[in-house]
This record gives structure tokens, sequence and C-alpha cells, in this order.
């Protein structure tokens, strides 16, 4: 797959349609994709994100969904697939699925032992060198929130940015201080290197800090949303912005509630979705769970609030 620049805009992470017998709903998924990638000022589509369930999807059916979204695109935006593995030879292992499958990209999460037992930077380091040794495909480090050991120093993002194939970076750090520092550690260690922010409860108050765009799990709900919000910040009209994200608010509220972008989270969203008609069935693979009654009603009410509650859906989800 030919390289493509550093990503830039609002790129969707993808949520995965199953079927009631929880397989891939490859028809649903080519629709959705279709839909997406037909809005201006989508950067690129990802998937096997947290928020397509990538903990449920075996290697295949990764690669499987990332090359029914980049036939339904056709280039028409880059497809970028998530690598959310233990060890770097199966990192490397899925890269090559993924690539072969028509990745441009691949977005590169913190391995799980590292959440539990840390790591040094080399670790990190070469994680990321054999991964770009392998593929010639644009390489997105995922930042993880502050608190967890899996987190990246400013320092280590600074090296991470002259790695190699490095271009963007999806940066969830979740503390604001950190976040600015983390920013213009990479700023200054590779100019050409991109920033997207990945803070859904406050996208508002992260896209400020000057980044190059978002890669959020809600774009796949509200695309034009968060495409007007980005817009109204690049041209510095706050008023507009604030308009926004009130909007925004409204269904981060319901979705998210007080947490963090979570299972339980993406569950809710996938039910926000079929309300508002983005999709056709909002099933989850276990161990994720459909929203409580009490949860749907009040999406179903935030969706009212902005209008995006499809007639259609005022069926049960």
């Amino acid at each position: 797959m030919a390289r493509v620049e550093p990503f830039r805009g609002i790129l969707p992470a993808m949520q995965v349609p199953f079927r009631d017998d929880l397989s891939i709903d490859e028809a649903e998924l080519r629709r959705f994709a279709g839909w997406l990638a037909g809005h201006a000022g989508i950067g690129g589509l990802v998937t096997n994100g947290h928020t397509g369930e990538v903990f449920a999807l075996s290697a295949h059916e990764r690669a499987d969904v990332t090359r029914t979204v980049a036939d339904a695109v056709t280039g028409r935006v880059p497809v970028v697939s998530g690598i959310c593995c233990e060890s770097i030879q199966e990192s490397v292992e899925h890269a090559l699925m993924a690539s072969e499958a028509g990745a441009s990209g691949l977005l590169v999460m913190p391995p799980h032992y590292w959440l539990r037992f840390g790591m040094r930077d080399d670790h990190v380091v070469d994680h990321f060198l054999a991964i770009s040794q392998a593929v010639d495909l644009n390489l997105i480090v995922h930042v993880y929130p502050a608190w967890t050991k899996a987190r990246y120093s400013s320092g280590l993002l600074a090296e991470l940015a002259q790695v190699p194939n490095v271009t963007t970076f999806k940066v969830g750090t979740r503390e604001m201080s950190k976040y600015e520092r983390d920013i213009r550690a990479i700023r200054t260690a590779n100019p050409d290197c991109t920033v997207l922010t990945c803070h859904d409860e406050y996208v508002l108050a992260s896209m400020v800090q000057g980044v190059d765009g978002a890669l959020v799990g809600f774009a796949s709900l509200i695309p034009d949303l968060l495409v007007e919000l980005y817009s109204a910040v690049c041209e510095g009209d706050l008023h507009a912005a604030r308009q926004a994200q009130k909007r925004i608010s409204i269904l981060k509220d319901a979705v998210y509630a007080d947490e963090e972008p979570s299972g339980d989270a993406h569950a809710r969203m996938k039910a926000a979705m079929v309300m508002a008609g983005r999709l056709k069935s909002s099933v989850v693979r276990p161990p994720t769970r459909q929203p409580s009654h009490e949860r749907l009603e009040q999406i179903r009410e935030a969706l009212g609030a902005v209008g995006l509650l499809a007639e259609s859906t005022l069926l049960a989800v």
C-alpha cells in the first residue's frame, strides 16, 4: 500500500456491526464505511480501535474488517488499522496482515503487559522500530492516559517522533498540563509529525491546544458535528466552536456519563448510533453488554434534544 501524508482532520474510530449470531455484518460495515467517507473533512477511517471492539475480534477478523472498509471506500480516504497485540512478533504479523488488507496506516497501541508491569523506553522504541521495518505504512502512536503504567514521557514521545514511518500521534494523555508538554515535545522533535486528540469527553478543550484533528470514536456517531467543531477551531471562531460543543456535550453526557471511553461506553454509543439511524443493530460481543433501559432512555432523550433521533428508531434498540 502506498504511503500517504501524515493524518489530519477527523478520523472516526469505527464501530463494527454484528449480526444477532455475533458474526460480522460485512454488508452493513461496507455501507457504514461509505457513509462516513462521504463526509467532507474526514481524514481517514480507523478500524480495530477500542471503539471497534478490537479486543473481541480474532486476528483474521481484524484483517477482514480492514479489507472490507478499504474496499468500500476505494481510496476516497485512507484506512488505518489498529494494532493491539502483546508481543513484537505478533504486532509485526498483524501489521503485515493489515498491509495486505489495504491499510494505509497503523494505530499502534501499547501492549497490555505494559499496562500491568510498565516498560522501559527502549522497549517502546524497539516495538515501533520492528513494525516500521516490517511494513512501509504510516504509524500512529497511540498515547495512553498519563495515569496508566503504559504512559509515555514527553521525552519518549520526542524519540518516537524520529522513528521512521511514525507520522502521527493520537494523544490521549488526559492530564492537560502534560498534554500541552507532550504536544510541544513532538512538534520540537519533528515538525512534520501531526497530532490528533482522542479526548472524546472534552474535545473542544483539547482541540484548542493546536492539534491537527481528532481520532475519536464519537466521530462514528456525529462526524458532521466533529468536522464542524474542528473547522470552527481552525478558523478561530470560538463562538461557533462552543455552540458545536454544546450539542456534543449533550450526547457525551448520555453516552460517557462520568467515564472515560470504555467497553460499556462503546456499547452505549452503538445504541445511540442505531437510534440515530447510523447502524442497523446495536449487538455487541461479550463480555460487553447492552445498556440498561434507563440508560437507553437517557440516550434517546439526548439524541432528541440535538435533533438526531431518527424517525424510524422510535422502535426499540
